[in-house]
C-alpha cells in the first residue's frame, strides 16, 4: 500500500466519529487473519499444525519501539506512528523502508481512566437492553476504530509491526484457553459481547475472535523480551510455539498480577530466550497494569512495567547499543489535532 494512502486511512479512522460499518470491517478481518496465517516462519515459527506460533523472532539489526497498552486509544497510536525522529521521518515511514520494528502488548479494548463516566452510563444502557446506547457507541466505535488501525499496519508491513494479545483480546469474554470474562469499571466484558451480537452479529464475533486467537504471546529480541503481562513461570519455546493447545501459557503471559509470578520467572525466560553475551544487560517489557510515572521495576530490576493510561509512553530500543531505562523510555508528544489537520 502506499505510504500516503495509508496515512490518510489513519487518520480518517482516528477522526471518526461512527463505528465502521459491518461489511468494511468485516473484509479487514479477512485480510488481518490471512496476512497472521502467513507470517513467515523465520519470524512465527509454525506449531505443529502449519499455523504460526505464539512466538516472534525480532529482527536484530533494527531499532525496536515498544507500545503499551493502547485501550482505544486512537490519538496516542496516531502519534506513535507520525512520531519524527531527527532526521524527520515518521515512524511509519521507517516502518515501509524496514528501519525499524514495532511490537504492541496488546490489550485494544476497552477505554481506562478516562473512560469510567462513559462505562457508568453505558452500564445503564446495557441493562435496558441497549434501547438507547449512545455511551456504548462512542466506546465500540473507539475500540474497534483503534483495532482497524492495528490491523491496516499490521496487514501493511507484516514482518515489522507486532501486536500481542493482551488479556483484553477477548471478544467472545469467555473463561477458557487462558481467557477469563473481564469486569473493572462496569461489566466491561459482558457489555461489550451483548452489543456486538445485538448490533454487529455472530458472524463478525466469530471473525474477530479468529483474529485475537491468530495474535502470538511473546517478543524476543537482541536484549529484550516482550509479552502483555508478566510470565507467571517459565515457559518454554515449544509451549510457546504450541499456544494454541496451551491454555496455561495464554494465562500466564497476558493475566499476571503484580506480585503473583513465581520467583525468577523473568530471569529464567532471559536466560534461556537471550544469547549469553547480552543477558547482563537484557530486561523483558511488559503492560498490564498501570505505573505512575515512566516506568516501573520488578523481578530484580529486570521487568520492566511501562504502562501509564494516562501518557503516551513508548520504549524505544537501539539495536547496537545497550538498554538504559531512562533515556529509552520517554513520553512522546501529542500532535494529535496538527497530523489530522495536515491531512485536510
Amino acid at each position: 500500500m502506499n505510504i500516503k494512502v495509508l496515512e490518510k486511512m489513519l487518520v480518517d479512522i482516528c477522526r471518526r466519529q461512527e463505528a465502521s460499518d459491518i461489511e468494511s470491517y468485516l473484509s479487514v478481518l479477512e485480510k488481518i487473519n490471512m496476512t497472521l496465517a502467513r507470517e513467515g516462519e523465520d519470524i512465527r515459527p509454525r506449531d505443529p499444525s502449519g499455523l504460526p506460533g505464539g512466538l516472534v523472532l525480532l529482527k536484530l539489526n533494527i531499532p525496536t519501539v515498544i507500545v503499551p497498552d493502547l485501550h482505544a486509544r486512537r490519538g496516542f497510536f496516531l502519534n506513535v506512528l507520525f512520531h519524527k525522529d531527527e532526521n524527520g521521518n515518521t515512524g511509519l515511514d521507517r516502518l515501509a523502508s524496514g528501519a525499524m520494528q514495532i511490537v504492541c502488548v496488546g490489550d485494544g479494548f476497552h477505554a481506562e481512566k478516562r473512560g469510567l463516566k462513559r462505562w457508568i452510563l453505558a452500564y445503564e444502557e446495557y441493562k435496558k437492553g441497549y434501547k438507547h446506547h449512545i455511551n456504548m457507541d462512542d466506546e465500540i466505535m473507539e475500540s474497534l476504530g483503534l483495532m482497524e488501525m492495528v490491523m491496516e499496519v499490521k496487514a501493511a508491513f507484516p514482518d515489522n509491526f507486532h501486536f500481542l494479545k493482551g488479556n483484553h483480546e477477548n471478544i467472545a469474554n469467555e473463561t477458557g484457553g487462558g481467557n477469563f470474562a473481564f469486569a473493572k469499571y462496569a461489566l466491561e466484558g459482558a457489555m461489550v459481547v451483548s452489543y456486538m451480537r445485538k448490533f454487529y452479529g455472530d458472524e463478525f464475533i466469530a471473525e474477530y475472535y479468529r483474529f485475537e486467537k491468530n495474535l502470538p504471546l511473546l517478543a524476543v529480541g537482541r536484549n529484550f523480551i516482550v509479552s502483555h503481562a508478566e510470565p507467571a513461570n517459565f515457559f518454554d519455546k515449544e509451549s510457546i510455539i504450541e499456544y494454541r493447545d496451551n491454555p496455561e501459557v495464554v494465562k500466564g503471559l497476558t493475566w499476571t498480577d503484580n506480585g503473583a509470578a513465581e520467583e525468577g520467572s523473568v530471569r529464567e525466560m532471559i536466560d534461556n530466550y537471550i544469547k549469553a553475551g547480552e543477558r547482563d544487560n537484557a530486561y523483558y517489557f511488559g503492560g498490564h497494569r498501570p505505573v505512575p510515572g515512566l516506568y516501573n521495576l520488578r523481578a530484580d530490576n529486570r521487568y520492566v512495567q511501562i504502562h501509564n493510561p494516562g501518557k503516551a509512553i513508548i520504549a524505544y530500543i537501539k539495536e547496537d547499543k545497550a538498554i538504559d531505562l531512562d533515556n529509552d523510555i520517554l513520553e512522546i508528544e501529542d500532535r494529535t489535532e496538527e497530523i489530522i489537520g495536515e491531512m485536510e
